[in-house]
Parts: structure tokens; sequence; C-alpha cells
């Protein structure tokens, strides 16, 4: 098994620049994982392949308004501060707290550095102090965000901070909205679990009404999610670690649907990755975690204890999430529906169309 093994051949115009503007109108593209056979459907179908008493698992992380744009105290050039998750090294306060964040420009945003963010009558809302590189952070800093203009961090950041959307998506000036699933809840992520952001607050209630249940888990997504593997042996590669929360009704459900001859369907990779992490194999169960860490790198080869059918987009050539389609199918049977889908024009990556591997 080599990381060109999960290559293919993306033309730039099959990436979706923008999401389609009617949420569950989009094509999906279904897959019997075990046979590989295709069907061309639009995604509110999904309601025809859920039984009563199927189980959907989606992640309610929502995306964090994580991208800051401003300019260097003491020469005014254009500096970018990317939040990743808070620092633990630090006491926080309602006005104060370190960060984890990527910088831009790298060379020019060295400790002792303050980026000011301003509003458009130009008055400083929040800065952010270049505190220490992160070790092992791949260009990773520590900063130290701070507000006099507003009451608490939180709400400064929201003021002059914008939603992340992924580097492939360029000059989007749509609704940030639309980068945000229906059912998100706590802001925890730098990128969205896009697999969901297809389903509609119709279409759940549609799926509730015909029997099926509707579960969340919460896993907060990184940027690292968006990086190709670039050891050509996968099995070097080190995996990120992600926090991710499974709660106790979660199992119960799984458990229910699993000992009635049902199905649990995991909406993204995300929640195949929490559900999946969350099983405990030695006593060979389900186990319900809060703010638990993961690094599970699912390949050809793993096995799935829980997750029988997933919601999926299309996924970046030679990523991770490239392995783990292929390990719940094969390999063969997810590069030749990947073919089909550009053949047909389908819109890849993010705010493109859907799978459902069943």
């Amino acid at each position: 098994m080599k990381t060109s093994d999960f290559d293919y051949e993306l033309p730039e115009e099959r990436i979706a620049q923008a999401p389609w503007p009617v949420r569950d109108e989009c094509r999906m593209l279904v897959m019997d994982r075990k046979t590989g056979e295709l069907q061309d459907r639009i995604f509110r179908d999904i309601y025809e392949y859920a039984q009563p008493g199927d189980v959907f698992v989606a992640n309610e992380t929502r995306v964090m308004p994580a991208r800051l744009l401003g300019a260097k105290r003491g020469t005014g050039g254009a500096a970018e501060v990317f939040l990743l998750r808070p620092h633990a090294g630090k006491i926080a306060t309602n006005v104060s707290s370190a960060w984890e964040a990527l910088v831009r420009p790298g060379k020019r945003l060295k400790p002792g550095a303050i980026v000011d963010f301003t509003d458009a009558e130009g008055k400083v809302i929040l800065s952010a102090e270049v505190i220490d590189f992160k070790e092992d952070g791949k260009g990773e800093r520590i900063v130290n965000l701070t507000t006099e203009a507003y009451p608490t961090l939180d709400e400064a950041v929201h003021a002059v901070g914008h939603t992340p959307l992924p580097p492939y998506i360029k000059g989007y000036e749509g609704d940030e909205e639309m980068y945000q699933t229906v059912y998100s809840r706590r802001e925890s992520s730098a990128a969205a679990p896009t697999a969901g952001l297809h389903f509609t607050p119709e279409l759940i209630e549609r799926l509730k009404q015909k029997g099926v249940r509707w579960e969340t888990v919460e896993l907060q997504v990184g940027i690292d999610t968006f990086r190709i593997v670039e050891e050509e042996d996968p099995t070097t590669h080190a995996m990120h670690t992600e926090t991710y929360t499974v709660p106790q009704h979660v199992v119960d459900a799984c458990n229910e649907a699993h000992a009635n001859g049902h199905r649990v369907i995991a909406v993204g990779t995300t929640s195949v990755r929490s559900l999946e992490s969350a099983w405990d194999t030695e006593v060979g169960e389900l186990k319900a975690r809060d703010a638990a860490h993961t690094s599970l790198f699912l390949l050809p080869g793993s096995t799935f204890h829980v997750v029988d059918a997933m919601v999926t987009n299309f996924h970046v050539p030679r990523s991770t999430l490239m392995m783990l389609v292929s390990a719940f199918s094969s390999r063969d049977y997810i590069m030749n529906a990947y073919k089909h889908a550009i053949d047909s024009e389908y819109r890849m990556l993010s705010f493109g169309d859907a799978m459902f591997i069943q």
C-alpha cells in the first residue's frame, strides 16, 4: 500500500467554489460498499435508503470565526492570525486568552510581534501578541489575544473574525452560514464537518417521522483535515490528534440499533472517527467519551466496529480521508466511484456533492 494508490486527477473546474443553493438538492452518488454498484441520485433521496430503526450520527460542532485579518503594529503590514485551539499554558480571563495559531507572514511574526484587528472605523477591537513558537507545531505560534473594546474576548473575535474556508475555495463571498450545518451548536472547530451541510431541518424531521433516530457527537475538526499525506508509506504518517465526545445516549442508540438488526449511519468522516475511536477493543463494546483525544487512522485493513454506512463528501487526493473511505469499502471501488463522479461532472470537495456508502 502506497500513498500514491489514493491519488487521482482532480480537474480544477470540478472543485465546487460555492454551496448548492438548496442544501438537499445537490447530487448524491450512492455506492454499495460490497459490490461497488453505483446509483446517481439527489441528496434528499437519502430518505428512501434510511429504514425505521436506523440511527444517523452527526457531528454537531460549529466552525469558529477563526480567521483574523489585521495589521502588524508598528509597520502596518497586512497580517493574518488563524486560531486553531486554546492553549493550556496560560490562565484565561474574559478579555485575555492564549491560543495556538497559524500566522502570516510567518517570517515577520516572531515572538514579540503584535497584530491589531480593527472595525470599519479603524478602532482596534482585538490584538494578538506572538508569545512563542509551538514545539513540533508545523510553524504554529502561541499568541495572546486581548480586547479592550468589548467586555468579552468572544464578542471581540466575533466582531472581527471570519469563518475560515478550505484553501481550495477561492473568492467565496456568499453567506458564511452555508459553511455551517443546520444542527451545529458549540463553536469548537477550524473546519466544518462538510458531509452534514446537505441536511435541512425539514429533511431531518422527515427522517425522524419515518422512525429513524438522529443523534449527535462532537469532534473538533482541525485544519489538518485538509493536509495531504506526504509520506509514500502511509503507515508512517503521523495522524493529527482531535478532541471528541460521544455521549452515553448515543452509545445506547447505537447498541439498540445493532441489537434490533438496524444500522448506524455516520454523517461524515469525523462522526466515523468519533464512533470508532469510542470502541473499546479490550471489552469489545462502545463506550461513552467526554473530551477524549483521538489520532485514529483508518486505512485499508482496518476494522469498523460501529459504523454500517456513511454519508460523506468527495475528498482531496492523497488524503487520510481517501484512505478512510477506501478502508470502509475498497480502494478499487472508491477510485472507480471517483472517476464516475468526475466524468459525470459531480461537484467535488467541501462545497461539493455527496456520497452515500452503504
